[in-house]
C-alpha cells in the first residue's frame, strides 16, 4: 500500500526501545539502490508496518515503492507494508523537521549518503545504513564525526554487513577458533598473505526473480564511489571479524596501509541500456567514455595492508554479467598454522560457496583427521547435518540446503541483531571502533591506488 504524505507529525524526546510491537517506525530516504527494499523482504513485529519514504522523484524511488508492493503481493508469505511517501526537492528537510520515525534506513546515492547519516544522528535518529557510509577521505573525517555525534546523542549508526550471516564464512570463522585444526593465524607477509579475500560481482543481474534496474549514476565513480572503497567494504570487515572477533581496532595504530591499485570495466551502449534502461551515457559519465564509445568504469581494485600484524589482500572485481548458472563469486584464504581454510565459489562448487579445510605441509594427514573429527564436533553440535568429506588433500565442508538462505534473506538477519541492539541500548564495545577501521583501509586504499596511477 501506498499513501501520499500530506500532514506533519512531529516527535519529541529521546525514545527506549523495549522490543514492543511496531515501536520501530522506519524512515526510508532516498532509497536509490535495491538493498533498501531488501530490509522490507521480511515483517519484524518490533516495526510499525507504516513506513514513511522521503526522495527526490526519481526512477530509484518507482522502483523501490514498485518491489515493496511485490512483496506485499506476492503469494508466499506477503508481508504488509503502508508506504507514505513524500517527494520533493527538499524531501532531506522535511524529512528532519517532521521525524515520523525513529530509524532512517539509508541505501543510495553514496555521495550524498555519509551527510545523510551525519544530518539524522544529529537529529536524534537511528541509523541503519548499507555499505559504503564513506567512499572518500573526507567522506571518512564527516563519518567519524557522525559516529561522536551519534554517541552524544544516544542513537545508533550501523552499517548492514550482511556477509557474516553467509554459511561459509560463519564456518570458516568457527573453524579458526579450534585449536588442534586451525592452529594460529599465520603472519605472512607482503608476497604471500596470510589472508586473502576476493569478491567477484556483475553489473547485469536479477534480484527477487526480477532483472535489477540500476540508476545511471551508479557508473560514476563521484557518486557511486569505486569497486575499491564499495564491495571491499564486505571483504575488510569479514577480515576483521573473523581474525580478530571482540578485538577493538584502532586504525591509527594497528593498521598499516602497503599498496592499492584500480582498473577498470568497460561497458558499451548497448550493455549500458540493458542494465539501466536508458539508451545513451548522461552527459556526466562523459569523461569516463574512452575514444571507442566504451565507458571506463573503475570498478575493480586491490589493497594489500597489515592488520594487527596480519598481512592481508583484498581484490574486488566487477564484470558485466556472470556465465550461465553462476552469480556473483567469493573467494578466501586464511592460513594458520596447523592448516588453511579456503572458500570457493566457482564451476567445480556449481557456483555455490563450499569451505575446504587444507592441512599445511608439515601436518600428517592421519593424525589430521583425528584432531578434526574431534574438534569438529564442537561446530556440528552447533551447526547439526554439517558433515566433512575426505578429499586426496583437504576436507570438504558439506552443509545442508535450510542453511544457505541466500543473500537476499541475510538483510532480514542483520535487521534483527540491529532490532536487538536498539533495545539493548548499545552495541559491542568494538562495533564503532572497527566500522571507523573498515573505512579507513577502504579510503586510504583509494587514496593510495590513485596516487599509484
Amino acid at each position: 500500500m501506498v499513501s501520499v504524505l500530506t500532514g506533519s507529525c512531529g516527535r519529541n524526546g529521546d525514545q527506549v526501545f523495549t522490543g514492543a510491537p511496531g515501536e520501530v517506525e522506519l524512515i526510508t530516504l532516498a532509497p536509490g539502490h535495491f538493498h533498501a527494499y531488501l530490509v522490507q523482504k521480511d515483517m519484524y513485529e518490533q516495526v510499525n508496518p507504516t513506513v514513511h519514504v522521503y526522495a527526490p522523484e526519481s526512477p530509484e524511488v518507482v522502483q523501490h515503492l514498485a518491489m515493496i508492493e511485490n512483496y506485499n503481493t506476492r503469494t508466499q508469505n506477503p508481508t504488509s507494508w503502508d508506504q507514505v511517501v513524500y517527494t520533493g526537492n527538499d524531501y532531506l528537510e522535511r524529512m528532519l523537521r517532521e521525524r515520523t520515525g525513529n530509524v532512517v534506513v539509508l541505501a543510495g546515492n553514496n555521495r550524498l549518503k555519509t551527510n545523510y547519516i551525519m544530518k539524522s544522528v544529529d537529529a536524534g535518529l537511528n541509523v541503519l545504513s548499507d555499505k559504503p557510509m564513506a567512499i572518500n577521505k573526507k567522506n571518512f573525517a564527516l563519518l567519524v564525526e557522525a559516529f561522536e555525534t551519534a554517541g552524544k546523542n544516544n542513537v545508533l549508526l550501523y552499517d548492514i554487513m550482511t556477509e557474516r550471516y553467509e554459511i561459509t564464512s560463519i564456518l570458516q570463522k568457527e573453524v579458526m577458533q579450534l585449536p588442534g585444526v586451525f592452529g594460529l593465524l599465520e603472519k605472512g607477509s607482503p608476497e604471500n598473505p596470510s589472508v586473502i579475500k576476493e569478491s567477484v560481482h556483475h553489473f547485469f543481474k536479477y534480484v527477487s526473480g526480477q532483472v535489477l534496474r540500476r540508476p545511471p549514476w551508479f557508473f560514476d565513480v563521484n557518486q557511486q564511489g569505486e569497486g575499491i572503497v564499495d564491495v571491499t567494504t564486505h571483504l575488510v570487515d569479514l577480515i576483521q571479524w573473523s581474525c580478530f572477533p571482540g578485538v577493538i581496532i584502532d586504525y591509527e595504530n594497528d593498521v598499516e596501509m602497503l599498496s592499492a591499485s584500480r582498473w577498470p570495466t568497460g561497458l558499451n551502449e548497448e550493455q549500458f541500456e540493458r542494465i539501466t534502461g536508458v539508451e545513451a551515457f548522461p552527459d556526466y559519465l562523459e569523461d569516463y567514455i574512452d575514444s571507442d564509445g566504451v565507458l571506463q568504469v573503475y570498478a575493480n581494485g586491490e589493497m594489500d595492508y597489515v592488520l594487527n600484524g596480519v598481512h592481508a589482500r583484498v581484490i574486488v572485481k566487477w564484470d558485466y554479467s556472470a556465465p550461465e548458472g553462476a552469480g556473483d563469486t567469493h573467494y578466501s584464504l586464511t592460513r594458520g598454522t596447523n592448516s588453511s581454510l579456503i572458500i570457493e565459489q566457482g564451476e567445480d562448487q556449481g557456483y555455490r560457496p563450499v569451505l575446504y579445510i587444507r592441512p599445511a605441509g608439515q601436518v600428517e594427514m592421519d593424525d589430521f583427521e583425528k584432531v578434526l573429527a574431534e574438534e569438529f564436533a564442537v561446530v556440528q553440535e552447533k551447526y547439526p547435518g554439517i558433515e566433512l568429506e575426505r578429499l586426496y588433500d583437504s576436507w570438504k565442508v558439506n552443509v545442508p540446503d535450510l542453511y544457505d538462505v541466500g543473500h537476499e534473506a541475510h538483510f532480514a538477519s542483520v535487521t534483527r541483531k540491529y532490532l536487538r541492539f536498539l533495545v539493548d541500548g548499545r552495541m559491542p564495545d568494538w562495533e564503532v571502533p572497527n566500522m571507523i577501521a573498515k573505512y579507513y583501509i577502504t579510503t586510504s586504499a583509494l587514496e593510495m591506488a590513485r596516487q599509484s596511477d
